[in-house]
């Protein structure tokens, strides 16, 4: 297990863009998100997944969106202008974003993707996502993340 005083990829990332962060340590055998919510005393709506799909045309996108609710694909795809997502195998995760499930942050993927926000990261109190580690998220502002990602918000869930 990683020292507290370990940065992330993600978390140096951010301090090269002056990106202001407050990072989360958890323990990494929690699984869930409203497990590691609650560990972090933090309301689970606060806490998002990044989520990696995979168009009919081939292009892939990372959707971002609170722990508990699951994505809408058709909403997914009318953002993202394509036809039809699926979701992207567990297995080619780690080839494709240098993330492995559980860990998967919208900043710092070996390739940089079309990024989606769900609206409700700009209704929540304190916005946090995975700091590109099992057992390290990053509390941020949502709207300063989504411009360093290039990112666009969007209705995503069902």
């Amino acid at each position: 297990m990683s020292k507290k005083a370990d940065k992330t990829n993600v978390m140096r990332l951010l301090d090269q863009a002056g990106i202001a962060y407050i990072p989360h340590w958890y323990d990494p055998s929690l699984t869930s998100g409203t497990a590691v919510a609650e560990a972090l005393g933090l309301p689970g709506e606060c806490l998002f997944k990044t989520l990696v799909t995979r168009a009919s045309t081939g292009e892939h996108f990372l959707f971002v969106i609170p722990g508990p609710d699951t994505l809408d694909l058709r909403k997914a795809a009318r953002a993202a202008g394509v036809k039809s997502l699926a979701m992207l195998p567990q297995k080619e995760l780690l080839p494709l974003t240098g993330y492995v499930h559980g860990g998967c942050s919208p900043v710092g993927t070996k390739k940089a993707f079309p990024t989606f926000f769900d609206e409700a990261a700009l209704l929540v109190p304190q916005f946090c996502c995975s700091a590109g580690r099992v057992g390290a998220q990053i509390e941020v502002d949502a709207q300063a993340l989504a411009a360093y990602t290039g990112g666009v918000f969007a209705d995503l869930t069902e």
